[in-house]
């Protein structure tokens, strides 16, 4: 069994968010001093980076499930919680990542490129981790002062995705079944490819690494090339891929077969004409160049053969006539060996320069826009702004009759996933952002009325409830009855009403108030004075009363006595 595998589907998933942390600071006489919950830590991603220590695929075969890290839960005292650890996983340079579609339990076929990993270094998230819930002293505003909840971390993005290796190498040899290639790579290098008279021998791609003097290149041999290849015939179409990256085409052309209709110039027109049906086919990456662009050379083979040499002088100058470099070689005696890898090694340095100037030229005309902030930090930053076009809401109908809305948007679902419907306040919490975004307008613009079911996403996420747009959770009820807004917390202001600063406006409507019952107060006491009811202090008209400032308390009888 061979251990080359260059295509391999591979289940990743993203590390799941923390919970953010509702806890309470105690304090002595302060047995609710204000909220002190860290955030949760956010969730580890997946990560592919292209590594030359890299050479298949093998092992994602194996283990095709990759799962990153999950952050940990805030904690009291304002302690955030501990990121969880990126999951990095080294791949092959030339290795391109698409996106898995397909049916759950069938197999995938590749969709949307998302990465085309070239060169040393190269990386691509493919799935992102869950940002970590908010504690409740980040929820904290001057209405909501002391939160009794914390938001749920997210959960890491999970999928499928497929890694697809296209060899890089210098040269491609190219040729019919039985040709030599196989040979002429275990003649060249130290590969050990397996070789055999029959057709097929060679299932797999091999790579060998030949050294000039003192310059180094790498050449593939693609097998089971045959005319029908780029329509799925043999095994060209599997593995036509890997000629995509090379810059150099070899045709290796077999002078001593027997085959009827066969020839040298017959077998290179057939296969050209298969190189050039699979290059319409290609999207080549950024500086490279095109298949028909790429210069061609000719490798007559098997001269060992005295039928074969006769063969090679005779079409010699055919090739030569169509500009073509021909080299004739022996894989058997080595015959040609030298100035072939030489010829290769001077050819290569010039393309390997022609391919660094373009993709400079390329780099430079491409604009690269950089974000400044991670994006689990732009989710936080942009949930409690919004519009209505970030989400939409639809009315379904079920076979039987049963009508449901369905919503869908990133905030809408995001939101749901973060809140525990355990917690009264944090639904409270929820609805009043929904309320905000303009969902709950827009489901009455829809028709939707009191007791609907409402569906917030779809899949294994989706959250399914029943519209109630007078809900009035949020704010602890301290006798059962509706005292304040959802998301209002009434705990402090019932210990301490003056711990609530007036705003200006009530500032005024206070002063006019006092104001106007001074004036009042002083009218009244004008229509007494004018009325008679006052009395000058001075003067003691009741001299019995003992209460009185200038009373005296006489008796009656000695008052008659002096009279």
């Amino acid at each position: 069994m061979s251990d080359f595998v260059d295509r391999v589907t591979v289940h990743v998933k993203g590390g799941d968010g923390g919970n953010g942390s509702a806890g309470i600071r105690r304090e002595k006489y302060k047995p609710l001093a204000g909220p002190n919950g860290g955030n949760g830590g956010d969730g580890g991603s997946v990560i592919f980076v292209a590594d030359r220590n890299a050479t298949s695929l093998l092992d994602y075969r194996f283990m095709p499930h990759r799962v990153a890290g999950s952050g940990t839960m805030g904690l009291g005292d304002n302690k955030d919680g501990s990121k969880g650890a990126d999951l990095i996983l080294p791949v092959p340079c030339g290795t391109i990542v698409f996106e898995a579609r397909g049916e759950q339990g069938k197999p995938k076929h590749p969709g949307a490129q998302l990465a085309d990993l070239r060169h040393e270094g190269d990386r691509v998230v493919v799935a992102q981790g869950g940002a970590g819930g908010l504690g409740n002293i980040a929820l904290a505003n001057k209405t909501r002062r002391a939160p009794g909840f914390a938001l749920l971390g997210e959960l890491g993005e999970e999928r499928d995705v497929i890694l697809e290796l296209k060899s890089i190498a210098d040269v491609a040899l190219v040729g019919f079944p039985s040709a030599g290639k196989s040979s002429l790579i275990a003649a060249m290098s130290s590969a050990k490819p397996k070789i055999a008279d029959y057709p097929f021998t060679t299932l797999v791609p091999n790579l060998g690494v030949v050294i000039a003097g003192d310059s180094r290149y790498t050449i593939a041999d693609v097998p089971g090339l045959i005319p029908g290849a780029s329509e799925g015939k043999g095994l060209g179409l599997e593995f036509l891929r890997h000629i995509e990256r090379t810059e150099i085409i070899a045709h290796v052309i077999d002078c001593a077969t027997l085959e009827p209709d066969r020839d040298p110039m017959s077998d290179y027109q057939a296969l050209e004409k298969e190189l050039a049906l699979y290059a319409d086919k290609l999207e080549l990456p950024l500086g490279a160049i095109a298949i028909p662009e790429r210069p061609r050379i000719v490798i007559l083979n098997k001269i060992d053969v005295p039928e074969a040499k006769e063969l090679a002088d005779f079409v010699r100058p055919e090739f030569e006539a169509m500009g073509l470099k021909v080299f004739e070689i022996s894989t058997a005696s080595h015959e040609g060996l030298k100035e072939l890898n030489f010829a290769l090694s001077a050819l290569v340095k010039e393309m390997r320069e022609e391919v660094a100037n373009r993709e400079q030229a390329e780099e430079e005309a491409r604009v690269v826009i950089k974000p400044l902030e991670s994006a689990a930090r732009r989710r936080r930053r942009a949930d409690e702004g919004g519009t209505a076009l970030e989400f939409t809401v639809e009315r379904r109908e079920l076979g039987n009759g049963e009508v449901f809305y369905e919503v869908r948007g990133t905030k809408p679902e995001r939101w749901v996933m973060q809140t525990n419907f355990d917690n009264d306040e944090a639904v409270g919490y929820l609805a009043d952002r929904l309320a905000k975004l303009g969902v709950e307008d827009e489901l009455r613009r829809k028709g939707a009325h009191p007791g609907d079911e409402i569906r917030i996403g779809r899949g294994p996420r989706m959250v399914e409830f029943d519209w109630d747009p007078t809900i009035s959770a949020g704010a602890e009820m301290l006798d059962g009855s509706n005292l304040g807004a959802r998301g209002k917390d009434l705990r402090l202001e019932e210990q301490d009403p003056r711990s609530r600063r007036r705003s200006n406006s009530e500032r005024r409507a206070q002063y006019h108030a006092m104001m106007d019952a001074r004036a009042a107060v002083r009218e009244a006491m004008m229509a007494e004075r004018a009325a008679g009811h006052w009395a000058d202090p001075s003067i003691d008209d009741d001299r019995h009363d003992e209460t009185s400032l200038f009373g005296r308390g006489e008796d009656e009888d000695t008052d008659t006595e002096e009279e």
